[in-house]
């Protein structure tokens, strides 16, 4: 089995140690683009192109699935990646947890980049799943950007300056893109409030890596034998993981993988 995860920096780490986690047999493709990073920024159709030729580069190495480990380019790519790679490569995109995370009643927040909050996309997925809940969209600008590169201090204040738009009574937080997950849990010690109870916090790498396996009709097996390969590219050129995502937990997890020679 081998699945493939694309985005443009290390993001798409959450996710991969995810599958990882769920099927330790995989053969994992990591397509990056630090060339193009950050997608952000871009112009939909130009960000459109750079995530397909990323995902082309990873389809090169005939994986069974590519996981989407991006919400920006989930939002703007996804239509054009299945209609270039399906029924072939089956592509699995990253959507917010706002269902899961409004199913417990709320107050509910949701941290996103600047141009995923308020945008027609998440106000969507607001009136959708979130109906009756209070829900305060906290925008994150430089906290995607400070855990591409491990920056700690700029981490710190990044999270601090919207921990300060979030809500007192929040209990429940969306980590609205995929970089927020590698620092949930400094997240979480920022928003805990004294004598509150435990704050919830809702990523989507277990949900997309659980979807992965089920588009293509296999089942976790966390008790499988570790083996598997792992291939790193770099705006399409075999390399290897970038040294800040061996800053964080799941970076160190996959280090361990055995990589393609």
């Amino acid at each position: 089995m081998k699945i493939a995860l694309m985005d443009s920096g290390i993001g798409l780490l959450a996710a991969t140690a995810a599958v990882r986690r769920l099927r330790p047999d995989a053969d994992l493709v990591l397509s990056l683009d630090p060339d193009g990073m950050p997608w952000g920024p871009r112009t939909p159709e130009d960000l459109t192109g750079r995530a397909l030729a990323v995902a082309e580069a990873a389809a090169a190495h005939r994986p069974d699935a590519l996981i989407v480990g991006c919400n920006t380019a989930t939002v703007h790519a996804l239509t054009a990646l299945r209609s270039r790679l399906e029924p072939a490569v089956p592509v699995i995109g990253t959507v917010p947890a706002i269902k899961p995370a409004a199913a417990g009643g709320g107050p509910v927040a949701i941290w996103a980049t600047p141009a995923t909050t308020g945008s027609v996309y998440q106000r969507g997925l607001i009136e959708d799943f979130a109906g009756g809940v209070r829900v305060t969209e906290v925008p994150c600008p430089g906290l995607a950007e400070a855990v591409e590169h491990a920056d700690e201090a700029a981490v710190a204040a990044a999270v601090a300056a919207a921990a300060e738009l979030t809500p007192d009574d929040v209990t429940t937080v969306v980590l609205g893109c995929t970089h927020y997950e590698l620092v949930a849990e400094r997240i979480r010690a920022a928003l805990q409030r004294p004598g509150a109870p435990a704050l919830v916090l809702h990523g989507s790498a277990g949900a997309v890596a659980a979807q992965a396996l089920r588009r293509i009709g296999s089942r976790p097996d966390p008790a499988a034998e570790a083996g598997g390969s792992l291939t790193v590219l770099l705006s399409g050129r075999e390399g290897a993981l970038p040294a800040p995502a061996l800053t964080y937990a799941e970076g160190r997890l996959l280090s361990a993988v055995s990589p393609v020679r």
